[in-house]
């Protein structure tokens, strides 16, 4: 879901900033998920390309990655850990017969012959590489024309391990890549050289201090988890079914309480660290593009699920899009300083779409395309413009105004 929903904000900040070309940017840093799209970006392979290879799966052969990628099931995995399993089977009856260990320690023991994957990781690896191996691109951190910085978390340390700086840039992209996309209990631990990596966001949701480090005056951050917050809202759309009744999260069951508190731990840790680049480096634009709390519809979406993902898609496009319609007048004051600015034609054209009109589904709380939908959602972009120019003003101006 991560990188589908990034993918459908990079399109839509691609329309509607014409200027900004988001292949020759200065710098890239990717995390988990987002370590498959900045290694794509950085190798040229523009927001409708990559939109193309994992969501419409169209385009050049080589470059389409489909859904059987995520889906294989890590077979040597399984035969390492079921080999273990008699050896650990005598060590445990020793241990509980003849030492006294407890049940608990006895089933903890049994515990390591449990798979550290479900999926391999091996296709997705695969097909990065034949995908950056096409000419005019590398898989080779060192070939690239801009810098490119791809994060795991050493299992063994809880280290952060930046792939592409001096020192890491000697491991193939491919790797890095699948190493800090390999999300724990999904995917097994990457091993490179000695060491294994799993998912980078394990250490750090942010790691934006890479580029802030090289003096850019301008930062795009892209987050897509954000805690669901249903206060004040009974009822909801789940993406592309009906209303659904949610008035509690704990009624979602284990699945539920897990996800959100996984969002929950993710985001506060990217909020103080985009506090902390702020104080640190307060010349530079920090503009950071998410989901809203209350998207009903990206919460209930699937995030392991590839089968929604042209839905997820197109709702990521349409969100930006009105994300950055609401925030007009603060965007447009915060790119002006770097001779950006939004297209007002290309955010106002309410008949622009990311997936192609046969295969979409869309919900509206008013028929969509009536005036009077059209005069309220703009009435209330408007108003939330206003509100976020009042805040960016100093308080002393307002007085006097």
């Amino acid at each position: 879901m991560g990188a589908v929903y990034e993918i459908g904000v990079l399109c839509a900040l691609e329309e509607a900033i014409p200027a900004l070309d988001l292949n020759a940017l200065d710098g890239y840093v990717g995390v988990s998920a987002g370590a498959l799209v900045a290694a794509g970006l950085a190798n040229g392979i523009t927001p409708r390309q990559l939109f193309n290879a994992f969501i419409e799966n169209d385009g050049p052969r080589v470059d389409i990655v489909r859904p059987s990628v995520f889906a294989q099931p890590a077979l040597a995995e399984y035969l390492h850990r079921l080999a273990m399993l008699p050896g650990l089977m005598v060590q445990a009856a020793y241990g509980f017969a003849l030492q006294g260990r407890s049940t608990l320690a006895t089933l903890e023991h049994l515990a390591r012959a449990l798979p550290t994957g479900m999926f391999s990781h091996a296709p997705l690896q695969a097909q990065l590489q034949r995908m950056l191996n096409e000419p005019g691109r590398s898989n080779d951190f060192r070939q690239l024309k801009r810098r490119l910085v791809l994060v795991a978390t050493d299992l063994d340390s809880g280290e952060s391990a930046p792939f592409g700086l001096p020192g890491w840039d000697h491991v193939p992209i491919s790797e890095a890549a699948a190493a800090s996309a390999a999300l724990p209990g999904m995917f097994p631990p990457v091993r490179i050289g000695e060491r294994f990596y799993v998912d980078g966001a394990l250490k750090k949701t942010l790691h934006a201090r890479v580029l802030l480090d090289m003096g850019l005056d301008l930062v795009l951050c892209l987050n897509p988890l954000v805690p669901f917050d249903g206060s004040g809202a009974r009822r909801h759309r789940v993406l592309g079914g009906a209303l659904t009744p949610i008035p509690h999260l704990v009624d979602g069951g284990l699945p539920v309480v897990l996800s959100q508190t996984f969002r929950t731990l993710i985001h506060s840790r990217l909020e103080l660290g985009m506090q902390g680049y702020r104080h640190s480096h307060p010349d530079t634009d920090l503009l950071l593009f998410e989901p809203e709390h209350h998207d009903p519809e990206l919460y209930s979406a699937n995030t392991f699920a590839y089968s929604g993902r042209r839905m997820l898609a197109e709702h990521a496009y349409q969100r930006t899009r009105a994300d950055l319609r609401s925030r007009r007048g603060v965007l447009g004051q915060q790119l002006a300083r770097h001779g950006l600015s939004l297209d007002d034609a290309v955010l106002d054209d309410v008949s622009r779409h990311l997936v192609r009109r046969r295969r979409q589904r869309h919900h509206h709380p008013l028929p969509k395309g009536t005036a009077a939908s059209r005069s309220l959602q703009r009435l209330d972009e408007v108003l939330d413009d206003l509100d976020r120019c009042l805040q960016a003003w100093p308080q002393e101006q307002i007085k006097r105004r």
